[in-house]
């Protein structure tokens, strides 16, 4: 089990996730975002409206990814 902040995954919080996967900890983070812009969150609209920036370039959409999950997988087990 590996554990990750919003903020380390591009929002805004301290919210911490726990997951096995990186797939698993991007789910968690996802479901998050929804439950936040459901809220109209305002710290964390604003982190969805970067992320949305990003996305509009697929490559660096993707370099992100890559990146995100390089993080994860170099995180000490908890």
């Amino acid at each position: 089990m590996k554990s990750m902040t919003c903020k380390q995954l591009g929002g805004a919080c301290n919210k911490v996730f726990q997951a096995e996967t990186f797939e698993e900890i991007a789910m968690l983070s996802k479901q998050h975002g929804t439950e936040m812009f459901k809220l109209q969150d305002a710290a964390h609209l604003e982190a969805m409206g970067k992320m949305q920036e990003l996305m509009k370039s697929p490559d660096s959409m993707k370099q992100w990814f890559m990146d995100k999950k390089a993080e994860f997988d170099n995180l000490p087990e908890t």
